[in-house]
């Protein structure tokens, strides 16, 4: 069982060992909350605490802390909104749920059905789920992450088709429970997905990584976690770890549980040859069913010890400001 602290309304010192001259603020949503206006620290639902919350000082954080409940809603952290903390305060991700269904032929495109959008940097995410119930109908976002420096601990989030855009900025899922079918985690962020479940619904690609040259840093890692299949939705077919929504896609599992219901081959090319001469999908120390690599296509790798070090969490997303996401993670609650 998790401590759950108690509750902080107001501006206060932070205690975090790297952040203890920042001035930090505490905002508390719950349904029962009857005001909500400027400047208090109480609000009824997210978005309206994302739009009145008092400003944390300088290189200090807001901590937008959630009671249980359901939240239907749509959330937008923009961008002039950096270092903002979800913090669900039951005792388990399931307590706090931030959810809306809303598909592209809906919205109007996939880039305007997610229930949560963050733009801003240094977004954190603790022990809440995000959500888009709109299932088999489509292109439906539970959330969509461009933030630098953006950290997800005990966290679930669910969806079916294009379920997490992880699109931009140095990304770090901990503990954290992902599901979805076809191309549910996109985008071109530089995200690792660390001691975390990826649950594959139905037959699909796990993966569709967006890298567009050579020289990017993006790509998606997969390490330390499990990936899982509901074998009711997949009727005896299989599913890819990934494939590539642009040409230089680059995903790497290490050290990660497969189940039998992978394709033997693991990878798909887009029903595009040339995409075989430019993505790179790397596997090393996999375990399980679905790890066995002697119908892996040619065009994969498969790595030694040192290549694979380069993929580690501190070393993949320390960027030149040196961030070190495996620490963040462990100052959330």
């Amino acid at each position: 069982m998790r401590l759950v602290l108690p509750l902080l309304l107001t501006a206060s010192i932070c205690s975090f060992p790297s952040r203890s001259a920042a001035q930090d603020v505490h905002v508390r949503v719950a349904h029962g909350v009857k005001t909500g206006i400027e400047g208090t620290t109480e609000f009824p639902t997210i978005q309206m605490a994302m739009d009145h919350h008092p400003f944390a000082g300088k290189n200090g954080r807001v901590y937008i802390e959630i009671e249980p409940g359901i939240y239907h809603e749509r959330v937008i952290i923009t961008q002039n909104h950096p270092n903002i903390t979800f913090v669900g305060k039951g005792k388990k991700p399931d307590d706090v749920v931030i959810t809306n269904s809303m598909n592209a032929k809906q919205a109007g495109g996939t880039f305007f059905t997610e229930t949560v959008r963050v733009d801003a940097p240094g977004f954190e995410a603790d022990n809440l789920t995000f959500e888009n119930t709109a299932g088999n109908t489509g292109q439906a976002v539970a959330i969509a992450v461009r933030s630098d420096r953006a950290v997800f601990k005990h966290c679930r989030i669910l969806g079916h088709q294009d379920t997490l855009f992880a699109d931009y900025g140095r990304q770090y899922y901990l503990d954290t429970y992902i599901e979805g079918t076809v191309d549910f985690i996109f985008g071109n962020a530089q995200a690792v997905f660390d001691h975390s479940e990826l649950h594959e619904l139905s037959p699909g690609y796990l993966t569709a990584q967006s890298r567009t040259s050579a020289d990017q840093t993006t790509g998606y890692v997969i390490v330390n976690s499990r990936v899982t299949a509901d074998e009711a939705g997949l009727s005896g077919h299989y599913f890819f770890l990934g494939r590539p929504w642009r040409p230089y896609s680059r995903v790497v599992y290490l050290n990660t549980e497969l189940p039998a219901t992978i394709a033997p081959q693991g990878w798909n090319n887009w029903n595009k040859t040339s995409n075989e001469k430019t993505a790179f999908y790397a596997e090393y120390g996999n375990t399980g069913p679905g790890a066995a690599t002697s119908e892996r296509p040619s065009w994969t790798h498969q790595l030694t010890a040192a290549q694979a070090k380069q993929f580690e969490p501190r070393n993949f997303l320390r960027g030149r400001d040196h961030w070190n996401p495996i620490a963040e993670a462990a100052r959330l609650p």
